[in-house]
């Protein structure tokens, strides 16, 4: 269904005045009970967030077990846009992830 038509329905519900258990509906109720079904049907069924993983998810808990699990702890810093640039780009040349290449830059910058 496009938008016109989806529209052209609304406003036609709208002018029917569609009632919900007996009651009727504002037209600023309808408009919004439309739009929500709208946009539940422009999402395909099991489509994730961010796209990405097919992978199993882990709870935030769950990681953070791991994670103490193997003596890491949450460090956030804030860089210059250039910095994080080039970290970057040193990570996609050597194949590491951001975590990994961060904790090697910092061990060599510390002489350890």
């Amino acid at each position: 269904m496009n938008l016109m038509a989806f529209l052209g329905a609304a406003v036609q519900n709208a002018v029917n005045l569609k009632t919900t258990k007996g009651q009727k509906m504002k037209k600023t109720d309808l408009a919004k009970s439309d739009a929500k079904k709208l946009m539940g049907k422009m999402a395909p069924k099991g489509a994730s967030a961010f796209g990405g993983s097919d992978g199993a998810v882990v709870d935030k808990r769950e990681q953070r077990r791991r994670d103490q699990a193997l003596g890491l702890v949450p460090f956030a810093v804030k860089l210059n846009g250039d910095l994080v640039k080039r970290l970057n780009g040193l990570a996609a040349e050597r194949g590491q992830d951001m975590n990994t290449l961060v904790a090697d830059v910092l061990a060599k910058g510390l002489g350890d």
